[in-house]
Parts: structure tokens; sequence; C-alpha cells
């Protein structure tokens, strides 16, 4: 199979309107029973898991529930990968620690031989989620530079939807190829080729115009990436990949090359030299330009970013508020549990409506952008096209 032709093959086949309309209601039903739960699954482990953090040993007073220490430890990046915490039993998978060090040089071993935070290991130990030198009396040593290259929990989960991905795209190809562009899909195909379809018509397409093809692989890839991390985040006990800024910065970062390998001097003519516009207003409008060249991905950095991080913050502040109460009375706990439970699922389907909807935005606003890049060249084109279709 030709990897170039490999959107194509995609973008092909027919699909008869009613299959859609039954296959979209039968997902649609099957999408609210698994969200509901899913969020019941959520809210009962954050539920189990507080309830024994907070049981007192012996006679001694309980802790004290700090939500926001909660809500932040459970949106960062980690280690390890936890699960619940039963009492004293913390049920976690180690992940592989990474580090490079000048003075020390490189190092391997499992996140497990730091006990959770409370032992150092080989000269090393956590510190808030960061892995830090330390000297023999454990305090920690300043003087070594430590370069962490571990397989943290966002790391491997981003691994995880590259896999999901790329066997998704090769598994739907496969039976295009087998198939045929003529035969309906079935299962799987016939839920992505909508998708497909969708980000070609009215995203590539509109904001492209000719080159659409050119740009349609790199679109799909970012799309259906947001969208499988979005998704994989609102799973009980999964990392909230797109939460991180470090990861909405680097799909920014791409965008922004993308976008700077598709200008031409009609758009750095507009940006150094904006035509019908006074020189003094000219000398204002320059440094505006070229700000906004940067700006714009790192707008998309932000809001993907923001909006993952939200719905995760706002569903867990719901699920604190039954601690809270519980501080105050049990009963006040135990009664407010169903309004935060059911708060939570709400929030919990929205976030779902939420992925999508930001995977598509992140999609559409590089597309504009890049559009606007070869905006003067798109016109260009599109007049040929015109002068073209009249002599005929």
């Amino acid at each position: 199979m030709n990897p170039n032709n490999f959107p194509e093959i995609f973008l092909h086949s027919t699909t008869p309107p009613y299959l859609c309309a039954k296959f979209r209601i039968g997902m649609a039903k099957n999408s609210i029973k698994s969200l509901l739960v899913a969020a019941f699954s959520a809210v009962l482990l954050v539920l189990g898991t507080a309830v024994h953090a907070n049981e007192g040993e012996g006679e001694g007073p309980k802790a004290e529930f700090n939500a926001g220490e909660a809500i932040l430890h459970h949106i960062a990046d980690a280690h390890e990968w936890h699960f619940f915490t039963i009492g004293d039993t913390h049920v976690t998978l180690p992940l592989p620690v990474i580090l490079y060090s000048p003075q020390r040089g490189l190092c391997m071993f499992s996140s497990g031989n730091f006990h959770h935070g409370e032992s150092a290991y080989n000269g090393y130990k956590l510190d808030h989620g960061h892995v830090v030198a330390v000297n023999e009396n454990g305090t920690v040593d300043e003087s070594v530079k430590v370069y962490d290259f571990s397989m943290t929990k966002n790391v491997v989960q981003m691994l995880l939807a590259v896999i999901t991905l790329i066997w998704l795209m090769t598994s739907i190809a496969k039976k295009y190829q087998q198939n045929g562009a003529t035969k309906a899909p079935t299962g799987l195909q016939n839920a992505i080729e909508p998708v497909i379809t969708f980000v070609r018509d009215e995203v590539a397409r509109p904001n492209l115009g000719a080159k659409y093809k050119k740009y349609l692989p790199y679109l799909l890839t970012v799309f259906f990436f947001i969208l499988i991390n979005n998704i994989f985040g609102l799973i009980p006990g999964a990392a909230n990949v797109t939460g991180n800024i470090a990861f909405t910065a680097l799909l920014a970062l791409i965008s922004l090359v993308v976008i700077l390998f598709s200008t031409n001097g009609h758009f750095w003519g507009h940006i150094f030299w904006p035509p019908g516009v006074p020189f003094l207003v000219k000398l204002i409008l320059i440094p505006v330009e070229l700000l906004g060249v940067f700006i714009k991905p790192a707008a998309l950095m932000i809001r993907l970013f923001a909006n993952m991080t939200a719905g995760h913050i706002v569903i867990l502040s719901f699920v604190s508020l039954i601690f809270i109460f519980g501080q105050m009375s049990t009963v006040a706990g135990w009664g407010f549990s169903p309004v935060s439970i059911a708060f939570s699922v709400f929030i919990y389907v929205i976030e779902v409506l939420v992925a999508f909807i930001q995977a598509f935005i992140f999609t559409n606003l590089t597309a504009v952008f890049i559009g606007q890049a070869f905006e003067g060249e798109h016109h260009h084109e599109d007049a040929h096209g015109h002068e073209a279709a009249k002599a005929h």
C-alpha cells in the first residue's frame, strides 16, 4: 500500500445514509451507558480512596482532607501509575526511571524503588513529583544536575495513544483494500469514515482550497491523536495527557512549523509592509503582525490545555465536596453525596462532548492558520480556476 494514497482510500467510499443513521443511534445508546458506568466507577474509586485515606489509625485524629492537594495530585504527571489506596496498601504500576547526570552518568531503575516517594534510591529521590539528587544523609545535592528522561504516566499513555491510532487507521485501510471503496463499510470502519469525511469537507476544503489534499494527512493525524488522548484521559485512573502544557506546547510547535513552511512572499509582504496603511501606522502594525505569527499557535496550546484541565478539576471538585461536607458532619457528607455524584456524572458527559469539540477546534484553527499563510496564492489559484472554467 502506498502511504501517500492512504488518506484517499478513506475518502472515496459511499455509505448509505440509513446505515449511518442506524449506526449513530446504536452508538449513542451504547456510549451513554458506557459513560455512566465509567463516571460512577470514577466517583466510587475516588470515594473509596479518599475514605480510606482519611480513616484514622488507632485513636489519633483523622487526617484533614485537602481538596486542592488531592485534585492537583490526580491531574499531575507521576513516575508510577497509581490506581487506588486501601489503608497503607498502594495499588500502583511502577514505571521505568531513566536519569542522566553529568556528574553521575546514566542511571536506570524502577520507580518502585522510591516506595511512593518515601525512600531514596541510588542517590536520587522523589521531591514533589520531581527526581532530585541527594547526598548520603538524604539532603538534596544542589551541585548535581539531573536530566529526567523517565517513562512517566503521561509518556506511557501517549505511546498507547500512538499505538491505538496506528492500529485504528491501518486496520481500516486494510478493509478498504480488501473490500474496495464501493462496498458499504461496517463496524469500526463505519464509525470512523463519517469523521474523516467531516474533517475533509468541513475543515480542510473550506480553509485550504485546492491544496487540501496536501495537508489532509496532517490534519487527520492531529484530530485523531488529540481525540484519542482526550478520551483516554476520561478513563478512571488514566493520565490527563492533553491537560499537560508540555504536550499541547509540542503540538502547537509542530503546527507553527507547518504554518511557516506554508508561507509565501505575499504573506510576509503583508506582515513587514502592510499595504494601504499610512507609514506611521505601519511602524505599529509590523511588530503586532510579527507577534501574531507566534501568538496564534500559542493560543492553540493554551486553549487545549486549559479546557481539558478545567474539566477534570470541575469533576474532582464536585467529588471533593462530599468529603468537605463530611468533615463538618457525617450526615451532611452522606446527604450531599447524591447531589455531588449527579453533578459529577453530568460534567463527565459534557467532558466527552468537549473531547470531540477541542480536537475539532485545534484542527480547524490549524487549517485556518495554514490557509492564511498562503492566502494570496490561494486566491490567485482560484482566479485562474474561474478563468479556466469560463474558457470551457
